[in-house]
């Protein structure tokens, strides 16, 4: 049997892939690990091999209703037996050597597998089985037989000799069906080096479904399903049980059905590509008798003409709690019902990286609480038949999060609506909400997907909350100079220049200076276009110049209103009616008094304290007319003291002086010490300090000679 170059190579080039398995089950016989290669498993899947040696429809009809001599006679190539078993050349031949490799077989068998096709029961079929001697020695070959009622070898009359390099040897192979239904039966060929199987196989009845070879879907929208339909006949003469199935962007309904002889059936094709470009698919056909077919797809995906009126919307400026509005329009300007979301993420890709981080954060909690579960179960066994009852609802919220849609929703920006269709050549507008709930600028970009686009349509939103606009009618009160301690009121008066009502509170100050400001009230809420006055109430105990700034908060504000308040805190102004009090001369011993008076000048009631440093802390001085009944004259020991006596007495020395009042003040000096006197009055202001005024007071002290025994009339006077 000869056949064609091109032919030749299909032949060898299948070959080789048939034979992968063999050498490898051929390499461990020769390591001793095995005597025998047991046939490969055949696949559950369709794989990408199966697919290449799939059928067309046509094709498949075509093979289908050939007879047997036909299918014989249109058969080309052979293929590399397979061999079960190695055998021992030394028991078998004096010819131990061969050019022929261990996984290839002494003798090739034509044809590799004998078909039987189209017969009629109770007829016998007849196929010859030719065995070529491929060594370059003769050979002896063999069929050793299992019994069957429907096959049957008849060898040649020289068997038992050798056969010579190249040379074939037939047998004929004979078939007896009982029905029309399949058959199987194996062939075992031995050689003087191997065992080697030829498989054959009788086809009965067939179910054949006249599907085409192609389904060309040309240039379809792009995200948008197209569907063809199918007329599907069984011209076989089996009953057709079948299963279909393809990949996306195809898809198939129904993907299982039944046909009897001669029966239709609809089939829907969809395509519905998700990228621009050429796509390619197979559609396979699986019969129950375990034939494929395959027919081919092909769609080519393109960009329709459907974009948005603008890429950015701009809201205009809203009051936090009121509400505003922009419309951007859908153009369809394309033959197709354009179906739209409004989507929170870019791409596809990007929505199902999502769903996946919170698949597995859901999992990650599962197995948190199963573990806390289990050891609850450890104290209480009752509670095991719960532990489905957890699994499922963490199942169940996957299911949830896989079946989400990913739609934009959000409480500032809405957008209604949020899916929806676009009628061929028509608009659609879309209503844009902003509710800002704070006074600042939002920015959002959301995606629009939509048949018909590959890429989904971006639109940037952004608009800018306000919140209540209060003022005070001025930002600086400079207060002046206050006395310590008085009671000062002033007015500021806050304004509401928004559109929404303004609910203020007033911040606590933090500074002691700011403590001493009363702000009334210390809440409130105002209307738009309204006014309140607040009352502020200042008293100080504290002196000096000050500057505070009070913050007043509004609700929604993005910064709080600002009171600026200075001024400078002063003590009680006061003076003496007299710039000094002049003693002049003083006797020793003769009290001497003058007067003056403390003025209040201030507002402020003003409490004092009268004190002269300088003067002496123990014991009053002695008056004269002390020293006359003690007979103690001046000058003698006893007058002699450790301790400087207290000259000068005031009165009063304390007291409280209201406002724009006076005091008179009493100093009395009553010396008991020879010397010039240059001292000071101080006054201690309770609340200001202490010497914050000083009163200078002047005297000296005029000594004489006075007789205790007897003294004379003259010094009486």
């Amino acid at each position: 049997h000869k056949s064609a170059e091109g032919c030749k190579k299909k032949c060898n080039r299948r070959l080789e892939e048939s034979m992968g398995a063999v050498q490898m089950g051929l390499v461990k016989i020769l390591k001793g690990f095995q005597s025998k290669v047991s046939p490969p498993l055949s696949p559950k899947m369709v794989t990408e091999e199966e697919v290449s040696q799939m059928l067309t429809p046509s094709e498949f009809l075509k093979e289908m209703t050939l007879t047997t001599q036909q299918k014989l006679a249109n058969t080309h190539f052979t293929c590399r037996p397979q061999i079960i078993e190695l055998l021992d050349m030394e028991e078998t031949t004096h010819q131990k050597f061969s050019g022929v490799d261990l996984d290839q077989a002494l003798f090739q068998p034509f044809p590799s597998e004998i078909t039987f096709q189209n017969y009629i029961p109770c007829e016998v079929y007849e196929v010859p089985l030719v065995l070529r001697n491929n060594d370059k020695i003769p050979r002896m070959v063999k069929i050793v037989e299992e019994s069957s009622p429907y096959f049957k070898v008849i060898s040649p009359k020289d068997i038992g000799h050798k056969v010579a390099p190249g040379v074939p040897s037939v047998f004929r192979v004979l078939f007896t069906p009982e029905e029309n239904k399949d058959y199987a039966h194996v062939l075992t060929c031995v050689t003087e080096r191997e065992k080697f199987i030829v498989p054959i196989k009788a086809r009965g009845a067939r179910a054949i479904l006249d599907f085409p070879d192609e389904l060309n879907f040309s240039t379809c929208p792009v995200k948008y399903s197209t569907q063809k339909i199918l007329l599907i006949r069984n011209i076989g003469n089996k009953d057709a049980v079948f299963h279909v199935e393809t990949h996306r962007p195809f898809s198939v309904e129904p993907a299982d059905a039944t046909l009897t002889v001669g029966e239709s059936l609809q089939l829907e094709v969809d395509f519905e590509p998700q990228s621009v470009g050429d796509h390619s698919e197979r559609l396979i056909v699986c019969y129950d008798t375990g034939e494929k077919i395959f027919v081919s797809l092909y769609g080519a995906a393109t960009d329709m003409n459907i974009r948005l009126d603008k890429n950015s919307l701009t809201v205009e400026k809203t009051y936090i709690s009121l509400a505003s509005q922009r419309t951007v329009t859908i153009h369809n300007r394309s033959n197709i019902i354009a179906h739209f979301q409004w989507k929170i993420f870019a791409t596809q890709e990007e929505e199902d990286r999502e769903k996946y981080r919170i698949c597995e954060e859901l999992t990650k909690e599962e197995k948190q609480e199963t573990d806390e579960f289990l050891e609850e179960c450890i104290i209480d066994p009752s509670l095991r038949e719960h532990l489905s009852i957890l699994s499922r609802t963490f199942e169940n919220q996957r299911k949830l999060v896989q079946g989400d849609s990913m739609l934009f929703l959000n409480s500032i920006f809405t957008i209604e609506p949020l899916e929806g269709e676009v009628w061929p050549n028509s608009s659609t507008e879309i209503t844009v909400y902003f509710n800002p709930v704070e006074a600042k600028i939002y920015q959002q970009t959301i995606y629009c997907d939509i048949s018909g686009r590959e890429i989904r349509l971006p639109l940037r939103i952004k608009g800018e909350g306000m919140g209540p606009k209060i003022h005070f009618n001025f930002e600086l009160l400079d207060i002046g100079k206050v006395f310590i301690g008085s009671i000062h009121c002033y007015e500021a008066v806050l304004s509401n220049k928004g559109s929404i009502d303004a609910l203020f509170n007033v911040i606590p100050p933090t500074s002691a200076l700011g403590a001493c400001f009363v702000f009334s009230p210390k809440e409130g809420i105002i209307e738009p276009s309204g006014v309140q006055a607040v009352q502020i109430s200042f008293s100080s105990g504290i002196l000096g110049h000050f500057e505070e700034e009070f913050l007043i908060n509004v609700n929604g504000a993005p910064e709080p209103v600002k009171l600026t308040i200075r001024g400078c805190v002063i003590g009680p102004t006061f003076h003496f009616n007299v710039p000094a009090l002049h003693f002049g001369d003083v006797s020793y011993g003769f009290p001497h008094t003058l007067m003056c008076s403390l003025n209040n000048t201030s507002l402020v009631p003003m409490t004092f304290k009268l004190r002269i440093p300088r003067d002496g802390n123990d014991l009053k001085s002695t008056p004269s007319c002390e020293q006359a009944s003690n007979k103690r004259l001046p000058g003698t020991s006893e007058e002699i003291h450790t301790v400087k006596p207290k000259e000068f007495t005031i009165t009063p020395t304390c007291g409280t002086i209201r406002p724009q009042g006076f005091a008179a003040i009493k100093v009395t000096l009553c010396s008991n010490t020879v010397q010039k006197y240059e001292l000071a009055l101080v006054v201690d202001v309770e609340g200001v300090g202490e010497e914050v005024l000083a009163l200078l007071i002047t005297a000296r002290l005029i000594s004489c000679d006075i007789n205790a025994s007897e003294p004379s009339p003259a010094s009486l006077f």
